[in-house]
């Protein structure tokens, strides 16, 4: 028996919260004395019937809070008087999201002051209640010019009638399936992909035919097979940063999934969603193919998604006329207020400061990973803020969402992009994390679970 076992009473939150808690409980209420040592957790995580990394977890937030302190050799013991249990709030340690792809926000950023200031400033302009009326479809003739303007370093001069705003790049993907695609016609993607480009198939009902790939993205030989064999319409691509394997395709497969999609007919719809993120990436399809390219590039990644802003290159004027009638049907306009803001940014350079303080940020995120996951297979980009992980033999997918759930870590595995079978891996995103501390104790924990094998971990005594 142990000399001490918690009365776990919450449980509707976290396991490791409800024991911290507990933790906290016994030394306020004087069962648990300064100097007392605590059990081992692997005996106490077979006693409490959870998994070890749920204990070695409370046991980290007990000591964050200064209840007990460690000693590699000795243990785990109670360091002193504890604190008042005001201060000990549980919904201040929520589960550590290392699943949604958000682009971080360091304070150099200085984000919240920026919308805050820039949206005062817009409308005690002279002309800035005109950014709460209605506006054209394909956005303002200022707005589109800024856009042209941020998007000229990746594709050069861009005519104004070639250029739409557009309300993200989700909506883009949506209108641009409407007004190229018909229902059963074959869409090209790589077996793992976008899974919001997997909604959009899936509602205007697409065909998806997977084209192979490898650490430098698409195979140019696989696409020309199924071009020959299969006749699709369109091939969707991620070429920088692809989400989610992280791989960057070199100019030269570039130049010839471009040949080989103009010598079959073959539309390419490029997903820039990542290309503002490195300094130096190679040219976009767009600037290579301009006349059989539908660019997409979005603020969301690099800047903020709040903003809601991003910006389509059709190939021809009159497929800008055509998109514009699939968006005034389906929102009728970007927000004028949000795009007027990232023009103001675009134009007296704010947005390449916030690009670059994000840039450096996910670097420092990148380098973290790589400390910490180091002993794992893994892919990354080093200013991207994702990576792209392989799960080691004895576990698979199902088993670690589970067991990282438990734990108080929120991942997406390779399901949520798998177009066939999926393999065993997962994405993991850096830029959700509040802050570093925060990221680097999400992937301490997770490479502790990854440590054990699943039957380790089982809460089955």
């Amino acid at each position: 028996m142990l000399s001490w076992i918690p009365r776990i009473e919450n449980e509707s939150g976290p396991k490791y919260l409800a024991l911290a808690e507990a933790l906290l409980s016994d030394i306020q209420s004087g069962r648990l004395k300064p100097g007392y040592r605590l059990p081992p957790q692997r005996l106490l995580a077979r006693e409490l019937g959870i998994d070890l990394t749920t204990v070695t977890r409370a046991f980290n937030e007990a000591r964050r809070l200064g209840l007990i302190e460690a000693n590699t050799r000795r243990g785990s013991f109670v360091r002193g008087k504890a604190p008042e249990r005001d201060g000990f709030v549980p919904n201040a340690f929520p589960m550590i999201d290392l699943s949604m792809n958000l682009p971080p926000q360091p304070s150099e950023a200085r984000l919240r002051e920026r919308i805050q200031d820039g949206i005062a400033s817009i409308l005690t302009s002279p002309n800035g209640l005109l950014h709460l009326h209605y506006q054209e479809s394909v956005g303002t003739g200022p707005d589109r010019a800024a856009g042209a303007r941020w998007l000229e370093r990746r594709l050069g001069p861009i005519p104004a009638d070639r250029l739409v705003v557009i309300g993200g790049a989700q909506t883009a993907l949506y209108a641009t399936a409407r007004t190229l695609l018909q229902p059963g016609d074959a869409l090209c993607v790589q077996s793992l992909t976008y899974p919001g480009l997997r909604a959009v198939a899936e509602q205007t009902k697409l065909r998806l035919l997977t084209v192979e790939a490898d650490s430098h993205g698409l195979d140019p030989a696989a696409f020309e097979e199924v071009c020959r064999r299969d006749k699709p319409r369109a091939l969707y691509c991620i070429p920088t940063i692809h989400n989610p394997t992280t791989a960057t395709m070199p100019l030269r497969r570039r130049e010839e999934i471009a040949r080989i999609a103009r010598r079959h007919g073959v539309f390419i719809i490029e997903d820039d969603a990542y290309g503002a993120l490195p300094r130096e990436a190679p040219a976009p399809i767009a600037s290579l193919a301009p006349d059989i390219t539908w660019h997409i590039a979005t603020l969301s990644k690099c800047v903020t998604p709040a903003l809601r802003t991003a910006y389509l290159v059709t190939p021809a004027l009159t497929d800008t006329l055509r998109v514009a009638a699939e968006i005034r049907a389906m929102t009728l306009m970007v927000s004028p207020l949000m795009v007027g803001l990232a023009s103001r940014w675009i134009l007296d350079g704010t947005l390449e400061a916030i690009t670059m303080a994000i840039r450096e940020e996910s670097a420092a995120r990148q380098a973290i990973a790589q400390r910490i996951l180091h002993r794992l297979d893994f892919q990354a980009h080093p200013e991207g803020h994702h990576l792209w992980l392989r799960l080691p033999e004895r576990w698979r997918q199902a088993d670690l969402n589970m067991h990282a759930r438990q734990s108080g870590l929120a991942l997406v595995s390779s399901e949520a992009f798998a177009v066939g079978p999926a393999p065993d891996a997962i994405r993991i995103s850096l830029g959700a994390a509040l802050n570093r501390t925060v990221l680097e104790r999400g992937l301490d924990l997770l490479a502790t679970v990854l440590s054990h094998g699943p039957n380790a971990l089982s809460s089955i005594v």
